[in-house]
């Protein structure tokens, strides 16, 4: 079972969530309506909470966790979080994207439509301001997003809540 409790705090899915086999999900961890957690990933709210927002999907292999020092990791509505990122005690605002294999370290703020690429580090405290691209290790600022790539983005997410619906309705395991 993908779900666990961690000491009295438990797990709570909105409606239409969606937590893929081999996922784990622990302790105080809200996935909003259609928010959707893929293959292999650990979101791991033990220290404190985190809150994954509306039809927001977390890629397989990605892993969300908290620190004592922040008051746990919000991802916000809409939000595109590439495979095998990691998510460290920080703030994704709505419609965010953080790239494949990205590091968003403590205290970090990706603003509405900003995007981190793909392999970049952003190192505690930093902030990437609205619709704007940061890259590299450590990130830094490479360009103003286009209306285009932010439409993109936005149009991404909501792909992800269908496959999402389909992935869940798609039977059982096979052995």
């Amino acid at each position: 079972m993908p779900l666990h409790a961690f000491g009295a705090a438990v797990p709570r899915l909105g409606p239409g969530a969606f937590v893929a086999p081999g996922a784990q999900v622990i302790g105080d961890v809200t996935l909003s309506e259609g928010a959707s957690v893929w293959y292999n990933c650990v979101l791991r709210g033990d220290v404190a909470p985190i809150v994954v927002g509306a039809r927001s999907n977390i890629q397989d292999g990605s892993v969300v966790h908290v620190t004592r020092s922040t008051d746990g990791t919000f991802i916000g509505a809409d939000c595109l979080v590439g495979h095998l990122a990691m998510i460290h005690g920080c703030r994704l605002e709505d419609h965010s994207f953080v790239g494949l294999g990205a590091i968003v370290m403590d205290g970090c703020t990706v603003e509405t439509d900003a995007m981190l690429a793909a392999g970049a580090m952003l190192t505690p405290g930093k902030r990437v301001p609205r619709g704007q691209l940061w890259a590299g290790r450590p990130a830094i600022y490479t360009r103003d997003l286009t209306d285009r790539d932010i439409a993109r983005n936005r149009a991404g997410a909501a792909g992800y809540v269908e496959l999402a619906r389909l992935h869940a309705g798609s039977g059982e395991t096979l052995p």
